[in-house]
């Protein structure tokens, strides 16, 4: 655990360094709507762009205004300074508007060699499903004239039974994190993922069966809660140790950093690319998406039950509008069904933020422990059980 957890803070970890050393082909994306099994089938390794909580962003703000979202001018700022140097191109998606300035300003100020826009739709009915088809098609077509490689179905069917086995496997360890006596911290675990989208396959596949073996003779124990994490994109392990330290152990989460890259398997039969767009577009569980609240109600429900959680914490990045907006409505409807809910909005990556983060995360837990002294159950249907 403790080699992941140091690759994780690394932009370069050691196995994609060795990967492009050799020749290899690195393109980022930011949106787990991008499927990457079409890169894998290219041969070329699909590199989830990440702040790592980067404060400094004065080149950035050059280009973005400060009413733009912390994650998306630490991305940017980052490209500027030529720490992204290393990608091939770059995929980009309308998840938001602050996503989309960032990579517009980036393909701009630091050309990027291949730059493609994936279009997502915000509904999911037949028509979408087959406009989004069409765009994979797009995709397909945009990397193999690029990079003059093959990409043929057969091989997309390849590389969705290996994703597939991935995936089981990241749920079999995350779902580690929720029983009793839990295997691993929230930290690790969003550690584990940001590992998984920057390394080669065949490189994090290796890490994985010796994390799995390890994992299941671990225990975390001297919390005080157990919680669930949702909301805007995450990739700070050290804001979710920041809570940790206070007693709140995440043991689940809805984050598209988190369980929502990969809970759902794609279908292997059939025409692969429509299946790949039924799985993502389908389940993409992102407030972006109209008409599809109670989906992403359903999942938090169905996360919070299965690891019995005494609370639920909503964050979100300053100036994150599609968030700030969910997570009232999510808050209302929760705490309607009994569960505690702490909504934190906060600065992507400033240690001036900690304290203001540790005095609301503190007195949430207080609240949740005053409910447990007084018999009052954190939900019915067994959420929120007194833990040892």
């Amino acid at each position: 655990m403790d080699e992941i957890l140091s690759m994780a803070r690394e932009l370069i970890p050691p196995s994609l360094r060795e990967w492009k050393e050799g020749g290899g082909r690195v393109v980022g994306f930011t949106c787990v709507a991008t499927p990457r099994e079409i890169f894998d089938a290219a041969g070329i390794v699909p590199y989830r762009v990440r702040a790592l909580g980067k404060p400094e962003r004065d080149h950035a703000d050059a280009h973005l205004s400060r009413f733009n979202c912390g994650f998306c001018r630490a991305c940017l700022q980052l490209a500027l300074e030529g720490a992204y140097g290393f990608l091939d191109g770059l995929v980009e998606t309308n998840g938001c508007d602050h996503l989309r300035g960032m990579f517009e300003n980036w393909s701009r100020a630091a050309d990027p060699g291949f730059f493609h826009y994936l279009k997502v739709p915000h509904l999911v009915t037949e028509e979408s499903l087959e406009f989004f088809a069409e765009e994979l098609e797009l995709l397909r077509e945009a990397l193999s004239n690029h990079f003059q490689v093959e990409i043929g179905d057969p091989a997309l069917s390849e590389a969705v039974r290996a994703a597939n086995r991935r995936r089981e496997r990241m749920r079999r360890l995350f779902s580690l994190r929720e029983r009793e006596n839990p295997a691993l911290t929230g930290g690790e675990a969003l550690s584990v993922l940001l590992l998984e989208s920057s390394l080669p396959p065949g490189a994090f596949d290796d890490l994985l069966d010796d994390l799995l073996r390890e994992a299941e003779g671990r225990e975390v124990t001297g919390f005080r809660a157990r919680l669930l994490l949702a909301g805007s994109a995450t990739d700070e392990p050290e804001l979710v140790r920041e809570v940790e330290g206070l007693g709140g152990l995440v043991v689940t989460d809805a984050l598209c950093y988190g369980t929502r890259a990969f809970w759902k398997l794609p279908e292997v039969e059939g025409e692969p690319l429509h299946a790949l767009a039924e799985a993502y577009l389908g389940h993409l569980l992102c407030p972006r998406m109209f008409d599809d609240y109670p989906s992403r109600l359903q999942f938090i429900l169905q996360a919070a039950e299965r690891a019995r959680v005494d609370g639920v914490v909503l964050v979100y990045n300053k100036f994150c509008d599609l968030h700030g907006v969910e997570n009232v409505r999510l808050r209302l409807d929760l705490e309607e069904r009994g569960i505690p809910v702490l909504v934190l909005e906060k600065e992507y990556g400033s240690a001036a933020d900690l304290g203001r983060i540790r005095t609301r995360v503190q007195a949430f837990l207080e609240r949740i422990g005053g409910r447990r002294v007084a018999g009052k159950p954190a939900s019915p249907g067994g959420i929120g059980k007194t833990m040892r």
